[in-house]
């Protein structure tokens, strides 16, 4: 991603702060696991959406006075003997290249500079990313230091600048569309691994790994989010990921799997049955599934909601279910679907934005409808990546093949 990129992002949100404040962002810093382990770090998504910085502990400041915004990238020095044991930190030529923040200092000066502007300047209000999606998580660095300045300075306003990324992150520029139909290529190279092996017997876990290895052969270091290989009843918990099941002949296989591309995520559904052949029944549930999904694509463009897709979703599923004799009233869907059928997608899987969106140009959303029948071992979701177009929409992953004819062809030819 080019440095422009983010330097268009951290002048778009310079537009919202009011004079005589500060902004501060926090890139995070991976948490303790046991003993002296501690979990893969990952960029806080708003700090690197601003930066392009993937390094844990930066800090990025803005600050607006009079009207004036300056930006400065607070990194790690170098320690020698650390750099033998983890490799050496970000430099600050290199903080400026991938940033195209000029003003670099470091860490240990981040709490004094910070406290001279508020000596110096009439400092008003300090931004922050105050993100908080459930009440008892964990705080965060930005939670904690909103505590640390109400505490210090209590006569300045703290403000949650959470909300205004979110809107900013919600309309996909060119080079994010790019990064994300990356993503989706590697992730439906490595559902074609899946089908080209998968065969009754293996455990779920077992066709799991054809994938995981196409993730690592392309370079892609983690998952869009947990891999879901669930057969039989399986496939009918929206998030199961124990895929430690033997699966069986006649049997369907549900994935929804997703591979993370410099960040941006790919997530796809499609359903196979492990034999290669799908059973009438199997069948049946299936087109109709797959009719919802077709038919909510269609629908998507400028002005439609995300509660008027799933409108959609849930006539064309009742109407289907009726036709099969699988319930007699609408309102007996609520059984066999039980999720929404759309959620934007980008730097995060469930990615920002409120949960019932206009959707505008630009705007990226899954499409994925399902039908969850238990006591048929049934379990059936076919999931698209939409971009919203000025007048309606383009499938980025629709050469990702899921009708039956089609899936059960690349089947018969590549699974030996």
């Amino acid at each position: 991603m080019n440095k422009i990129f983010f330097v268009t992002n951290r002048q778009k949100l310079g537009d919202v702060l009011s004079q005589n404040s500060i902004a501060i962002f926090f890139a995070g810093q991976a948490p303790y696991k046991s003993a002296d382990e501690t979990y893969p770090f990952t960029p806080n998504r708003n700090f690197y959406y601003l930066t392009g910085i993937d390094e844990e502990k930066v800090i990025m400041v803005m600050i607006n006075i009079n009207g004036k915004v300056s930006e400065m990238l607070f990194i790690q020095e170098n320690d020698p003997v650390m750099a033998k044991w983890v490799g050496e930190t970000i430099s600050e030529d290199r903080a400026k290249e991938v940033s195209g923040i000029e003003d670099i200092k470091f860490l240990k000066d981040f709490e004094s500079i910070i406290a001279s502007y508020f000596d110096r300047f009439s400092i008003d209000n300090v931004y922050l990313d105050l993100e908080r999606q459930e009440f008892n998580i964990p705080q965060t660095s930005s939670q904690n230091f909103a505590v640390d300045i109400m505490k210090r300075y209590p006569y300045v306003r703290v403000k949650n600048v959470y909300h205004d990324i979110a809107l900013l992150r919600t309309i996909k520029r060119e080079e994010e569309i790019e990064l994300i139909k990356k993503a989706i290529d590697i992730t439906y190279d490595g559902i074609k691994e899946i089908w080209s092996n998968a065969k009754p017997g293996m455990k779920e876990y077992e066709i799991e790994a054809y994938f995981n290895y196409i993730l690592k052969k392309n370079g892609v270091k983690d998952f869009a989010f947990p891999t879901i290989a669930a057969t039989g009843k399986n496939a009918t918990i929206l998030h199961y990921v124990d895929n430690n099941t033997k699966t069986e002949d006649g049997e369907l296989m549900l994935l929804d799997l997703g591979a993370q591309y410099k960040y941006y995520n790919g997530d796809i559904s499609r359903t196979f049955p492990i034999n290669g052949k799908f059973s009438e029944r199997q069948k049946e549930v299936y087109n109709i599934v797959l009719e919802a999904n077709e038919t909510v694509m269609k629908a998507v463009k400028p002005g439609i909601t995300t509660g008027e897709l799933q409108d959609i979703t849930k006539r064309v599923l009742a109407q289907g279910c009726k036709r099969i004799g699988l319930i007699k009233e609408d309102s007996e869907l609520n059984k066999y679907y039980y999720h929404g059928v759309a959620h934007p997608l980008g730097l995060d899987t469930h990615d920002v934005g409120p949960r019932n969106i206009e959707l505008k140009p630009g705007m990226i959303i899954t499409d994925e409808p399902g039908l969850y029948i238990e006591e048929e071992g049934i379990g059936v979701r076919i999931e698209d990546d939409i971009l919203v177009t000025e007048d309606g929409y383009v499938n980025l992953s629709a050469h990702i093949i899921k009708s039956i004819e089609d899936i059960e062809m690349f089947m018969s030819k590549n699974n030996d």
